[in-house]
């Protein structure tokens, strides 16, 4: 099939990287164990007499010879609010201007959302998006027409384009959740993307808030934004560094070796509670490492669909 130039230049870059993503985790799906499955079609149900023949699948036919209707994803469609943590601590690890290919946090939510959202469009799916920090800074209900997701292509472009925020950008995640649960207006896939860096917010309030989302049956996946090699395992040069908060401005100098081990202990004693929290609500925490590329995360929204749709 030739490509279309006039296409490709109404893309916009991000659009183009993701469909990228997209194109290239599909087509290492088709070959791996998942062979089959398709983001277009469905499954098979028997022809009842008098509906249409349109979509009778004559090859099975020829096989099994018993009429068989195929399903396509637009009869099984959700909707999916996207929402993506965009406060200070997100900006690590921070990028100097001309790095236009390193990824850091933020960069990898967007890329990440970006994705999931061509992905959704290939399944017909409503999207909607959520951005937050310290406030909601932007609500999208969820639809499926092409200017609404060029419309969220654009908010995405727009946290790509801006410079880590000035220190005091808190996250607050447990608004933007409320809002979420006030909103949407049925049973919705709720997908957040962030650090859960919460400024001190005792988790009671979030965990709240999550349950606010449960209780009006919405379903969640948590992806945990994390660049594991410095900020679980604190992999770092073996010499003195200066620690910055980037949400509170606060500054602790140490020596990676000198704290590497309780540290590590506090961060998995902080995963192994938050994972509990998740177990107890039903909601499922998944790990997003910055180095551990896209498709974990487009693999598990797809497993998670499939057993809820």
């Amino acid at each position: 099939m030739p490509i279309d130039n006039k296409e490709i230049q109404a893309l916009s870059q991000l659009e183009f990287k993701a469909r990228q993503v997209v194109e290239g985790f599909l087509a290492g799906l088709h070959k791996s164990p998942f062979h089959g499955f398709s983001v277009e079609f469905a499954e098979h149900r028997i022809y009842n007499p008098g509906e249409s023949t349109r979509h009778i699948d004559w090859k099975l036919y020829a096989r099994t010879d018993k009429l068989f209707v195929k399903r396509y994803e637009e009869e099984t469609n959700l909707r999916c609010q996207l929402v993506v943590d965009a406060s200070s601590s997100m900006y690590y690890p921070q990028l100097k201007p001309e790095d236009t290919e390193g990824l850091n946090k933020i960069r990898f939510g967007v890329y990440a959302a970006a994705a999931l959202t061509q992905l959704m469009r290939k399944q017909r799916d409503a999207v909607g998006l959520t951005i937050f920090t310290d406030e909601v800074k932007v609500t999208e209900q969820a639809r499926s027409n092409a200017a609404h997701l060029r419309h969220i292509m654009t908010h995405l472009e727009d946290l790509l384009g801006k410079q880590a925020p000035v220190q005091g950008q808190k996250t607050s995640i447990v608004d933007a959740l409320h809002d979420i649960a006030h909103r949407a207006p049925r049973r919705s896939l709720v997908v957040i993307l962030s650090d859960m860096m919460d400024s001190g917010i005792d988790q009671a309030v979030m965990f709240d808030a999550l349950q606010h989302l449960r209780f009006n049956k919405h379903d969640i996946i948590l992806f945990h934004v994390v660049d594991r090699k410095k900020e679980l395992d604190l992999q770092m040069e073996d010499r003195p560094y200066t620690f910055v908060d980037l949400e509170s401005g606060e500054t602790v100098k140490a020596h990676p070796a000198e704290v590497r081990d309780a540290y590590r202990t506090a961060m998995a004693d902080h995963w192994h509670q938050l994972k509990l929290k998740c177990g107890q609500y039903r909601i499922d925490l998944v790990e997003a490492d910055i180095n551990a590329g896209f498709s974990p995360i487009l693999l598990e929204f797809l497993l998670k669909r499939a057993r809820l749709y």
